[in-house]
């Protein structure tokens, strides 16, 4: 048994870790976050096989909540077809874009993982709208607010796990809280990737669905942000990326050009104008807030209701914790038992 890392031990297991120290001194930027010590809140011994990195990767991708994110809108709410993004497809876009610019700068690619993984992993039921939605009911009945960066470092912390929390390093965490741009940035250059590749795939992406689903012609983008980033959705993504890593480069943080970083503005601008908050998804945006509405109300009057499962804490709390966990399909079947009559049978 290694005493000093608590593994089973063996020839590989031993080494490890000082091989992946090695390793990154010999690879890595010397801007780029090292693996080791782990800073956690609760120390543990380490693994014989895996940087710390990994392992908050494999903690995310085992918990409940990750799984979840599969059936959690991404623009459209419970789609019908098989090719529409949902919150996890976006995670991985998000991690697999990001990854590649964190290799490129020689940044730790493991860490950038991490981030990327867990960064959605607290997000509402039927998305952005939904996060509005809660955040309203939130403001309106205590004065509080939600926003769903803030809930997924809350899912990690306290919600897995039973309440124990997945114990995820500090770095993880900052990562995870900053990758909103309402929030302060993060610490580490590989959680600033997370928080610019999020809206490069989200932007881009989004128009792919919102054209597949008929609510946009690709005709009616606008023509200047596509003459400079390129009139593709593949060809968009790349010029993004290239001009990161580029500009990145020679500034030693994490920055766009100004050219490309207002191309990318307006579009997003003309996604908000036209999709997110367009004439075509009112009616659906309308549905949500009533839904979300009804099921915060209802477990605020009734919160005998509230699984077990959800920790104990204030009303607010536990009422926030148990609707923002829920899928869309979850949500919706909640909000039909409360608000749709069903047939009586004798």
């Amino acid at each position: 048994m290694n005493r000093a890392y608590g593994h089973p031990g063996g020839v590989v297991a031993d080494a490890f870790a000082q091989r992946m120290r090695d390793r990154e001194e010999a690879d890595l930027s010397p801007l780029a976050t090292r693996s080791y010590p782990a800073a956690r809140s609760s120390e543990e011994p380490e693994c014989g096989l895996r940087t710390p990195f990994q392992r908050d990767r494999d903690r995310i991708v085992h918990c409940k909540a990750f799984r979840r994110l599969k059936h959690k809108t991404q623009v459209f709410v419970l789609p019908v077809g098989d090719h529409y993004r949902t919150r996890l497809t976006h995670t991985l876009e998000v991690t697999q874009i990001s990854r590649t610019v964190a290799r490129a700068l020689r940044l730790n690619e493991d860490l950038t993982e991490a981030i990327g993984l867990g960064h959605d992993i607290g997000h509402p039921p039927f998305g952005h709208i939904g996060e509005e939605a809660l955040d309203d009911c939130l403001r309106e009945r205590f004065g509080e607010r939600f926003w769903h960066n803030e809930h997924s470092l809350r899912v990690v912390d306290v919600l897995e796990r039973d309440g124990r929390g997945l114990n995820l390093t500090a770095a993880v965490r900052d990562g995870i809280a900053g990758h909103s741009w309402r929030a302060v940035e993060p610490a580490t250059l590989e959680g600033q990737i997370i928080r610019f590749v999020d809206r490069i795939a989200y932007i881009n992406h989004d128009i792919d669905d919102a054209v597949r689903g008929g609510v946009l012609d690709a005709a009616e983008l606008p023509s200047e942000p596509l003459r400079i980033l390129g009139e593709t959705g593949s060809q968009r993504i790349d010029t993004l990326v290239h001009d990161l890593v580029e500009c990145s480069d020679r500034a030693g943080a994490i920055r766009q050009s100004e050219t490309v970083g207002v191309a990318m503005s307006e579009l997003r601008d003309f996604m908000f104008e036209r999709v997110y908050l367009g004439p075509q998804v009112a009616p659906e945006r309308q549905k949500v807030r009533i839904a979300v509405q009804t099921l915060f109300r209802h477990y605020c009057d009734h919160p005998e209701e509230i699984p077990e499962s959800i920790p104990d804490g204030s009303l607010s709390r536990r009422v926030t914790d148990y609707v923002a966990g829920m899928t869309d399909r979850f949500a919706v079947a909640a909000f039909e038992a409360l608000a749709v009559p069903t047939a009586f049978t004798p």
